[in-house]
């Protein structure tokens, strides 16, 4: 260890002299992870996906479980140390140690299992994320809404599968997500090669989703809800297979536009050339692609922005329901169901990180982030219970900074090791309610 004196100065206020010194003892800036703890003995997130791992290595040498790695990352991870390199800044974090009981693992060590991945292993991985979430399902669940999206995430080395992609004008990887329209939970994450189409395999993805939820909930109505990339052939066809219920947005063409030309020159007239801002919402009308089995009621959504005219077209087999109420009461909700749960998955809990050689790897660190997406996900619940209902808005980057990021220091005895937070931790009625609610 370097040698340090015994104190310094840092600057001067006036005449009085601003020390500091290292004889702190056992402090971690990481004092929030006994919560993550907590919440994480109750759902057994990570032991169950750590379940799923087979463990190859010589007994005899195993120094380290799968589960103790993996939790070492997520948690690493929930605290903001977003790769593998940040373990050797953490090496000595007492709370860290604490939660993974005993010494936190190397980088080579965190890498090798991260780049031990088989295709099998993601495979069985993909079955637990959805085999999980339908387990979860409340019995007397209504109906399950299923939101699909995906993102792009650039990439800059030599990654597998990190291909070029003419629209986005990059190397990168897609990231596939299906996602509960009603809780914002992952049901499933799926990285796919850089250069995907948008729907490359959402719909065989999207059946062996529905089977399982139906092989619990037979008659339980399913709802789909995704944009125009995902309108296809193949998906309408396991709408009439699954009898399904969807909402889904409609790339436009010629057809779809001769169908609603003399409203855009109503509207244009009425509202673009005097900058009127203005919704419109046609009636249901009939429309079948050439390559569709059968017609459905398609929709337009009209609009003077006050800076020009911006008409979308959407589809849907919804009944009971009016038009205005098929877009504004749920379709646009997949904005903050969904794209926004993603923007948290990928800018808060690092899967934009996918910096691995192999592309096996890197869809193993898909899930890792989204692990750490559901962990906070489980305190946003509890904050929602608590006596705090701002805390209940708070995004992950919220949640870390308020409840995470909080200085402690550790005191070990024979029978109990004493976390002590400082009395002017601002969110302590908080952080306290929330341990007595997991």
């Amino acid at each position: 260890m370097p040698k340090y004196k015994e104190q310094d100065t840092a600057f001067y206020q006036g005449k009085k002299a601003v020390l500091y010194d290292f004889s702190g003892g056992a402090i971690s800036s990481d004092g929030g992870l006994v919560l993550l703890e907590k919440v994480e003995r109750k759902q057994g997130l990570i032991s169950g996906f750590a379940s799923q791992l087979p463990d190859q290595r010589d007994g005899r040498r195993i120094r380290h479980s799968y589960e103790k790695q993996i939790k070492q990352r997520v948690f690493s991870m929930a605290a903001g140390y977003e790769d593998c390199n940040d373990a050797d800044h953490l090496a000595d974090d007492p709370v860290l140690g604490l939660v993974v009981r005993g010494a936190p693992c190397s980088q080579p060590t965190l890498s090798r299992m991260e780049n031990s991945m088989t295709r099998q292993t993601i495979f069985q991985l993909c079955h637990w994320w959805v085999d999980r979430y339908v387990a979860g399902l409340d019995e007397d669940r209504k109906e399950v809404v299923i939101d699909i999206d995906s993102t792009d995430d650039p990439t800059h080395g030599k990654q597998q599968l990190s291909l070029f992609h003419a629209y986005t004008w990059q190397f990168q990887y897609d990231q596939l997500f299906y996602i509960d329209g009603d809780t914002g939970q992952v049901i499933l994450p799926v990285l796919r090669p850089g250069n995907s189409h948008t729907a490359r395999w959402s719909v065989k993805l999207l059946g062996m989703i529905v089977d399982k939820i139906r092989a619990r909930f037979p008659q339980i109505p399913i709802v789909i809800r995704a944009d125009s990339g995902y309108s296809s052939a193949r998906f309408y066809d396991l709408v009439e297979e699954k009898d399904l219920l969807f909402c889904v947005g409609l790339a436009a063409n010629e057809v779809l536009k001769g169908k609603v030309a003399d409203l855009q020159a109503e509207i244009s007239e009425q509202y673009v050339e005097k900058n009127i801002g203005h919704q419109h919402i046609t009636e249901a009308f009939v429309y079948q692609a050439r390559t569709w089995k059968r017609a459905y009621n398609t929709y337009a959504k009209i609009e003077s922005t006050g800076k020009g005219l911006n008409t979308r077209f959407f589809v849907s087999n919804l009944q009971e329901r009016t038009p205005r109420e098929i877009y504004f009461g749920f379709y646009v909700m997949r904005g903050e169901t969904c794209e926004n749960r993603i923007k948290e998955i990928k800018n808060m809990c690092f899967s934009d990180r996918l910096s691995c050689h192999g592309y096996l790897a890197n869809f193993f660190r898909l899930f890792l982030s989204c692990i750490v997406y559901e962990l906070f996900g489980k305190i946003r619940e509890l904050l929602a219970m608590t006596h705090h209902p701002k805390a209940g808005r708070w995004q992950v980057d919220n949640m870390r900074l308020f409840l995470i990021k909080a200085g402690v220091s550790l005191i070990s005895r024979v029978r109990s090791v004493r976390v002590r937070f400082s009395s002017a931790f601002s969110q302590k009625e908080v952080f306290r309610e929330l341990m007595r609610l997991c």
